[in-house]
């Protein structure tokens, strides 16, 4: 079975990108869109980003995990140490982060290096979630196989009873990721697939702006 996409065209001109314009700093730079994205409102979950690892069996990977967090160290989000990303990112701590917001045509792509954040910031962070998301932390052994279905289902129900009246404590195989960025690329559609690209390069301690051709 073959599918032809090569009429499927989509002409970009909602906006454009100057150097000139744009702060001197990355993170101030990835706020400044973000708060607009969150006005538009045209993306339904703006904090989902592209996670990509480098795998141990040398394929590299990406899925979509949740930004929690951001602030000038870098890029925060939570998952399972144990996970299958977990365990990449404690070989390769090299990895990248993608965001695509289509309403305005606009992706950012970041290269950077992850490490844990501290204890009390990932508790911080559990002790917030709600019970459901508490206990699906405590129910799934992630990335693992599992025979069906029905064995999620009964450890949470399991789970429920026991904690009904309890406090969850965070499990020591859960909590947050910091990524610190080398690299952070800004990218706006525009007509005619001269799309406009700017980088940011950290040099030493100084970021390096820079346009990439399309």
């Amino acid at each position: 079975m073959n599918r032809d996409l090569h009429a499927f065209r989509q002409n970009y001109e909602k906006g454009a990108l100057l150097i000139a314009d744009m702060s001197d700093n990355p993170i101030a730079q990835f706020a400044t869109w973000y708060q607009e994205i969150e006005e538009d409102g045209g993306v339904k979950e703006p904090n989902a980003m592209t996670l990509a690892t480098l795998g141990e069996d040398g394929f590299p990977k990406s899925r979509i995990v949740l930004l929690k967090e951001y602030d000038q160290e870098g890029f925060v989000f939570y998952t399972n140490y144990e996970s299958e990303k977990g365990i990449s990112m404690a070989k390769h701590p090299q990895i990248g982060l993608s965001f695509f917001w289509p309403s305005m045509e606009r992706q950012v792509i970041i290269k950077g290096t992850v490490r844990k954040v501290t204890p009390e910031r990932s508790d911080r962070y559990f002790n917030a979630r709600p019970k459901g998301s508490q206990l699906g932390a405590l129910v799934s052994n992630q990335s693992t196989v599992i025979e069906n279905r029905e064995v999620l289902e009964d450890r949470m129900n399991a789970l429920k009873a026991k904690y009904a009246n309890e406090t969850i404590t965070r499990p020591s195989h859960w909590g947050g990721y910091l990524v610190t960025p080398v690299s952070v690329e800004f990218w706006q559609g525009r007509p005619s697939r001269l799309h406009d690209r700017i980088r940011y390069r950290l040099d030493g301690e100084q970021w390096i702006k820079e346009r990439l051709a399309p």
